[in-house]
């Protein structure tokens, strides 16, 4: 199995709409390990690893984000994996 990782900003109205929660369960029922987090300007930040079909299903699902989030703007940047994580989580 490939594994792939894709670090990732989104802009918009993302903060305040369970997008961080959301992106949560969207990771772990796809076996994706990392984290999301809210940054202090207003987007979220995600970091995605494990296979290439579901880190991309990841970064797909973060066009739209939870289904009250209006995303304006994401940044995908694609990395090596680390293989350092351990399940996802939301980080404060």
């Amino acid at each position: 199995m490939t594994r792939k990782q894709a670090h990732v900003y989104v802009s918009g109205k993302v903060q305040g709409v369970y997008f961080r929660a959301t992106t949560r369960d969207e990771a772990r029922d796809r076996g994706v390990e990392g984290w999301v987090r809210n940054l202090d300007d207003g987007r979220v930040e995600a970091v995605f690893e494990g296979s290439e079909d579901a880190v991309e299903e990841m970064v797909e699902f973060c066009h739209s984000g939870s289904p009250r989030a209006e995303v304006d703007d994401m940044e995908v940047e694609w990395r090596e994996p680390e293989d350092g994580f351990e399940g996802f989580e939301v980080r404060y």
